[in-house]
């Protein structure tokens, strides 16, 4: 009940703050929250919502939450903290840096900063993520983690796309437990009216196949559905 009033209250910080001009707030429902191909609400749905302010500068900040279920570990919500400037050249050429700190209020050795850099053209959008303490102190040893990932949103006739996906996970903390990863999606995407709705089949080639629902990493089909606001007047 404590993290349901809280991902609430975001929604009417949200909510109240919406009017304002460069505030937005996303909110979606899924069947699983899934994390580079690792389920983080153990294969149940899940509640997210942010709030951001975006400066015409192209700097920007903002808060996500979600419910998660770490089994034994007794964690019920992330909230990310993030902060970064994007903008765009003449070309077309898409660029975006920043930094992101997740928090998990119920256990704070759960709690990592990960920065970020992107660049996007057209359908295509690459980004190199990393960590000198991934996973936080819940890990032991040397946590220093990199993802690199590479997305594809290729439009269709009707509203629909294409969405594919394919993730490299490296560095100290996955040397640590013996196995790198590949985590990969492939689905579709459909807009209608204020909203996007996505569906697409998640999987990884790790050989360390997590079978429990929690931290599952097999092959699984997930389903999203999410607006932002303001709503457009188109």
């Amino acid at each position: 009940m404590r993290n349901f009033r809280i991902l609430a209250a975001l929604g009417l910080l949200g909510a109240a703050t919406v009017a304002n001009a460069g505030v937005s707030s996303t909110w979606t429902l899924t069947n699983d929250y899934d994390f580079r191909g690792n389920s983080q609400s153990a294969k149940d749905p899940a509640v997210q919502g942010s709030v951001d302010y975006a400066a015409d500068s192209g700097w920007y900040l903002g808060a996500w939450g979600s419910n998660v279920d770490f089994g034994a570990a007794d964690v019920d919500l992330e909230v990310d903290l993030y902060t970064g400037f994007a903008g765009e050249s003449e070309g077309g050429l898409g660029y975006d840096v920043g930094v992101v700190y997740y928090a998990y209020p119920d256990e704070s050795d759960f709690n990592y900063f990960e920065a970020y850099g992107s660049v996007s053209k057209d359908w295509f959008k690459g980004k190199l993520w990393f960590s000198n303490d991934f996973g936080g102190d819940s890990t032991p040893g040397d946590t220093e983690g990199f993802y690199l990932e590479a997305n594809g949103t290729f439009p269709l006739p009707q509203n629909f796309s294409v969405l594919a996906h394919v993730g490299y996970s490296w560095g100290d903390y996955w040397d640590a437990i013996g196995d790198e990863t590949i985590d990969y999606s492939l689905g579709v995407g459909y807009t209608i009216n204020q909203f996007n709705l996505a569906l697409k089949y998640v999987d990884t080639d790790t050989d360390a196949v997590v079978r429990d629902d929690v931290f599952n990493n097999e092959g699984r089909v997930i389903f999203t559905i999410a607006t932002t606001f303001p709503w457009s007047a188109d």
